[in-house]
């Protein structure tokens, strides 16, 4: 306990770190208060019906990632995600479309452009959630709800705000990024899920003290059981391939360069969250489709029971899909063949391989191997909420034992204790861990 008091001094004596860190807290701490400011031409008391239902399936996914806007009717209601839709279409086009790869190769002015692009997708993908999610409280609040006698006017209103709140939330972000600490965007998703953290896990303790809940050893065997979720989820995090790399001696006058051993990091999980989004965007489809056949709902139908995240085949779907994903996107980002030119240019080879063609064979086949239980266990995260549904965890809490939100959540918090350490270390303090073992940041394939 003194050597966590110690750090903390530590991490607060540093000028520039806790600059970083009140002005990160600020920014988020605005941005919290601008989820609970009232849209325009809504009726207070039919949002807070509303918000006290609460969104299931996607859209309480989609609640839950706003911090609670999108239940409330807020003007943040579609938060930074409109933003993060954009920048994995722009990250996909990068490495599809050359013209695109091109500008990537171009250094900060290539990115810039990038970012210029990815605002501009940014404003028409919020133009189009905006109108959507002005249908949805039409037909979620009806009449009584909506205070504005035109409907036109409502939806121009509405639109236009929600857009300004979006980009006023990505500018957040920007800015987190730049001046603060850790990854703006990743960070504003943090918060909006660990404000659903206290509510969730008092609603769950009140369920297992009340009627046949099983009672507070219940509720403890379900803490426990989160515990080692979140450390499973960690290790998949952490996890990495070495492969070792010798570099040949080179002499430059009176210096010798070279002629040391270094290793390929290839982590167990590259491409990150990027699967499981991937895999819930394609089942958002069912969910759409049955909102056009109510019977079908009643039913119980196969299409209701692939909209259903509690449902066997939901599951099976959602498992299938996100190893899919997974050796999908790792094909994606990882070049062996460019890695194999790039270890020949520096003068590199891999210990018993030869350089160039079998090179490049040979780090293919390390990322086989390694690909097919990332994604297996990433797949077994995924699917780890509608586990913890079926054994009567609530449907809001069931959400941290797994899928993005706990994915999220683990690699934010990682990369964010990673750049305290190095702030630490670069000014000859004690890290945050034991000599030994130092806190990995995540990999930069598939940040928000």
């Amino acid at each position: 306990m003194k050597r966590f008091i110690d750090t903390i001094k530590h991490i607060f004596a540093i000028e520039e770190l806790r600059k970083k860190i009140l002005y990160t807290l600020g920014l988020l701490f605005m941005y919290r208060v601008g989820t609970f400011i009232l849209l325009p031409g809504v009726n207070p008391a039919a949002v807070a019906t509303n918000a006290e239902s609460g969104g299931k399936g996607i859209l309480g996914m989609f609640d839950m990632f706003a911090g609670g806007a999108f239940n409330r009717a807020s003007i943040f209601a579609l938060g930074i995600m409109p933003y993060i839709s954009a920048s994995i279409f722009m990250q996909l086009l990068s490495l599809a479309v050359p013209f695109f790869q091109r500008l990537q190769r171009e250094g900060d002015s290539g990115r810039r452009k990038i970012n210029q692009y990815t605002r501009v997708l940014t404003v028409l993908v919020t133009i189009f959630q905006g109108s959507a999610y002005v249908r949805y409280l039409t037909s979620t609040l009806g009449e009584s709800g909506i205070t504005l006698g035109s409907p036109f006017l409502f939806w121009l209103s509405t639109t236009i705000i929600l857009t300004a709140g979006t980009i006023f939330v990505m500018w957040l972000g920007e800015k987190i990024t730049d001046r603060g600490l850790g990854n703006g965007s990743s960070l504003i998703i943090m918060s909006g899920i660990i404000s659903r953290l206290p509510g969730s896990l008092w609603a769950e303790f009140n369920s297992k003290l009340t009627g046949s809940g099983g009672g507070l050893l219940m509720f403890l065997i379900e803490m426990l059981f989160l515990v080692g979720v979140v450390i499973f989820t960690i290790l998949l995090v952490q996890g990495t391939r070495k492969i070792p790399v010798q570099y040949a001696k080179r002499i430059v006058g009176n210096k010798q360069y070279g002629g040391v051993r270094q290793y390929i990091p290839l982590k167990v999980n590259i491409s990150g969250v990027m699967p499981i989004i991937f895999a819930q965007a394609f089942l958002f489809i069912p969910a759409t489709i049955i909102q056009f056949f109510p019977d079908q709902a009643n039913a119980g139908g196969f299409i209701a029971s692939l909209a259903d995240y509690s449902s066997l085949p939901h599951a099976i779907f959602t498992f299938v899909l996100v190893v899919a994903f997974t050796y999908f996107y790792t094909a994606l980002i990882v070049n062996p063949v460019q890695m194999a030119d790039d270890l020949k240019r520096n003068n590199g080879f891999i210990p018993g391989v030869k350089p160039g063609k079998k090179t490049s064979e040979y780090i293919d086949t390390i990322m086989s191997r390694i690909t097919l239980p990332g994604s297996v266990l990433l797949a077994l995260i995924a699917i780890m909420p509608a586990f913890a549904g079926l054994i009567g965890i609530n449907s809001q809490f069931a959400y941290f034992f797994g899928g993005t939100s706990l994915l999220i959540l683990v690699s934010v918090v990682l990369d964010t204790l990673q750049q305290i350490e190095t702030h630490l270390l670069n000014r000859h303090y004690d890290g945050l861990t034991k000599t030994g073992t130092k806190i990995k940041g995540r990999s930069s394939v598939g940040n928000f």
